[in-house]
């Protein structure tokens, strides 16, 4: 008789356990998996960081872009051909005063 309880009992919930698993199985990979929320969510944050990385480099290219247009043979600005040639000679006026900021306070790297 026991064996008849058990065997009817796993006839009418084999059905519902297995329906259960499975949708346990898409529920989990659907939050964890590697296309799921958390991934989703991670890839929105690197998203943000790669958008304020290019607008800080966008501004310092439109400023280096501008620096150069002065620097043409065309039109040539006094006061940046001064600067460079100061900064590149490492030379100033006499009794002039020379303030050395520590490099990551907006200095920026000068190469020949």
């Amino acid at each position: 008789m026991s064996y008849d309880l058990i065997r009817r009992w796993m006839q009418t919930a084999l059905g519902p356990l297995l329906g259960a698993a499975g949708v346990a199985y898409f529920l989990f990979h659907a939050v964890q998996g590697d296309r799921g929320l958390f991934a989703w969510w991670q890839l929105r944050q690197e998203i943000t960081k790669a958008e304020a990385l290019h607008q800080t480099v966008a501004a310092r290219r439109k400023d280096l872009e501008n620096r150069v247009s002065l620097m043409q043979p065309e039109a040539m600005d006094p006061d940046i051909l001064e600067e460079r040639a100061r900064v590149m000679l490492n030379m100033g006026y006499p009794g002039e005063k020379v303030i050395l900021l520590p490099p990551d306070a907006g200095a920026e790297k000068d190469t020949p």
